[in-house]
C-alpha cells in the first residue's frame, strides 16, 4: 500500500476574467460561476500578460475584459493584453459599463471577439460564449486546404476592377462573382490567378452567392493589416474549386470604418502582388475608403437600373466624385435589365438616362431572370448553374474583352 496520499486534481482553467477589480462586477462573477462552475479564475490587468506564459493558460478558450469609465486611462494595456490573448488562440469577450464608443470601438478592432453590456442582460453573457464557441468549431471546420498558398517574392501588379451598386440590388455582387469566375475560367490551360474580394462588411454576400463559410480570420487580419504577410493574407482567402480565391466579408456586421484607407490599401496590394486579377465588390455607401480603392482600380464599374432611385443616386455620386475631384475617367456606368434589343421604347429611355445625366452608358446587362437568384441561392456562378443564360453570355464577353486588352498591355510592355 502506498503512502503517498492522493492529490485532489486541480480543475483546468478554462477561463479568466480580467479587470481591475471583479468585485465590482459582481453580476459577471455569477454569470462564469454558471457556465464555468470552478473552470474559470480571476487576473488583474497586470497578471493577465504574465499569465499567458504559464502552463495553465495552454486550456484557456477565452478571457472576458470588464471595464468601466475609470479603466479608460488603461487602454494600452487592454490592446496588449487582447493582442496577447489573440496570438494564442485565446477569445475575448468585453464587458463593459459607461465606456464611451470610440473606447470599445478601439478595443473591438485590437481584435476582441464579443462585446456584452454591464449590468449584464440576463442570458446574454453565456449566449456569447456559445458563441464563441460555435465559430470556433466552425474554424476548426475549415479544411485546410480552403486557404490560399502564396508565394513570398511575387510582384504580378494585377489590374483591379471595382463593382459598385448605386442603388439596391442592381446587380453589383451578381457581377463581380461572375465576372471574376469568368476571368478565372477564361483560359483552359495557363489561367489568369483571379482574386475576389468583398469589402461591404456589413452586407456582404459574395459567399453566400458562391456557397463558402465565413472566416474568422477575416476580421483578425482587417483588425492588424500592419502585421499581415503572405501567410495572413492567404489564410483569409477562401479557394471556390480550386480556381478562384475570395475573401469574403467578416463573419460578424462589423462597422464600415473598422479599416482604415491605409488597412484597405495594404490589402489591395498584397492582392495585386499575388494575383493577375482583383475584382472588388463594393458597399453601395460612400466610406472614407472608398476614394483609395477607386485610386487602385483600373475599372470602376457602377451598375444601375432604368429608374428614378439610381439616376438620382448616379447623379449625387457623380457630384460626389467631382467634389472631391477624384478620377471620375475611371467610371463605368453599367445598366442592369436593361431594355431587349428590339424594345424601341426602352432603348429611348437609356438615351434620355445617359443625356440627362450627362453619363456614357458603357455596359448594358440583358435580365437573367429567376436563374440568377437560383444560381445565387445554390452558391453557383452562372457558368455552372446557367451556362446559356442572356446575363451570363454578356458577363463573359465582358470578361474576353478585359482579358484581350491585358493580354495585349503585356505584348505591348
Amino acid at each position: 500500500m502506498s503512502s503517498v496520499m492522493p492529490q485532489p486534481e486541480t480543475p483546468a482553467i478554462l477561463a479568466c476574467t480580467v479587470s481591475r477589480d471583479v468585485q465590482i462586477f459582481d453580476l459577471l462573477i455569477e454569470d462564469m460561476e454558471t457556465a464555468l462552475g470552478e473552470n474559470w479564475g480571476d487576473l488583474n490587468f497586470t497578471e493577465a500578460l504574465a499569465f499567458f506564459g504559464q502552463p495553465e493558460a495552454k486550456q484557456l478558450e477565452f478571457i472576458a475584459i470588464a471595464l468601466d469609465q475609470d479603466d479608460e486611462d488603461s487602454l494600452p494595456l487592454m490592446e496588449e493584453i487582447i493582442s496577447q490573448a489573440k496570438s494564442r488562440g485565446v477569445q475575448v469577450i468585453l464587458i463593459a459599463e459607461d465606456v464611451k464608443p470610440a473606447a470599445l470601438h478601439q478595443l473591438l478592432r485590437r481584435g476582441a471577439d464579443e462585446f456584452v453590456p454591464y449590468p449584464l442582460p440576463e442570458g446574454e453573457f453565456q449566449e456569447a460564449i456559445d458563441r464563441l464557441r460555435e465559430s470556433r468549431e466552425a474554424k476548426e471546420a475549415v479544411p485546410a486546404q480552403a486557404a490560399t498558398q502564396l508565394r513570398v517574392g511575387d510582384d504580378k501588379q494585377g489590374a483591379v476592377f471595382v463593382t459598385h451598386g448605386l442603388a439596391g440590388g442592381t446587380g453589383a455582387t451578381t457581377l463581380a462573382v461572375n465576372l471574376a469566375w469568368e476571368l478565372a475560367t477564361i483560359t483552359k490551360e495557363d489561367a489568369p490567378k483571379v482574386c475576389l474580394i468583398d469589402f461591404d462588411l456589413q452586407a456582404g454576400s459574395v459567399s453566400t452567392c458562391l456557397d463558402l463559410p465565413r472566416r474568422e480570420a477575416v476580421l483578425e487580419m482587417l483588425s492588424d493589416t500592419e502585421s499581415m504577410d503572405e501567410e495572413i493574407f492567404g489564410g483569409s482567402l477562401m479557394t471556390y474549386e480550386d480556381t478562384l480565391s475570395v475573401l469574403t466579408a467578416p463573419s460578424e456586421m462589423v462597422p464600415l470604418d473598422l479599416a482604415s484607407p491605409e488597412d484597405i490599401s495594404r490589402v489591395i496590394d498584397m492582392a495585386r502582388a499575388h494575383f493577375d486579377y482583383v475584382v472588388i465588390d463594393m458597399p453601395s455607401t460612400l466610406v472614407m475608403w472608398t476614394e483609395t480603392v477607386l485610386g487602385a482600380a483600373h475599372l470602376y464599374f457602377a451598375t444601375l437600373e432604368l429608374d428614378m432611385r439610381s439616376a438620382q443616386n448616379a447623379l449625387r455620386f457623380k457630384r460626389a466624385l467631382q467634389s472631391e475631384e477624384l478620377p471620375l475617367e475611371k467610371v463605368r456606368y453599367v445598366l442592369n435589365r436593361a431594355p431587349k434589343f428590339t424594345d424601341l421604347t426602352g432603348k429611348s429611355r437609356v438615351k434620355r438616362l445617359a443625356e440627362s445625366l450627362d453619363i456614357s452608358i458603357e455596359v448594358q446587362l440583358p435580365d437573367g431572370g429567376k436563374q440568377i437568384t437560383h444560381g445565387a441561392d445554390h452558391g453557383l456562378p452562372l457558368a455552372n448553374s446557367a451556362a446559356k443564360n442572356p446575363l451570363r453570355k454578356e458577363i463573359a464577353k465582358l470578361a474576353h474583352s478585359i482579358h484581350s486588352l491585358a493580354e495585349e498591355t503585356n505584348k505591348a510592355a
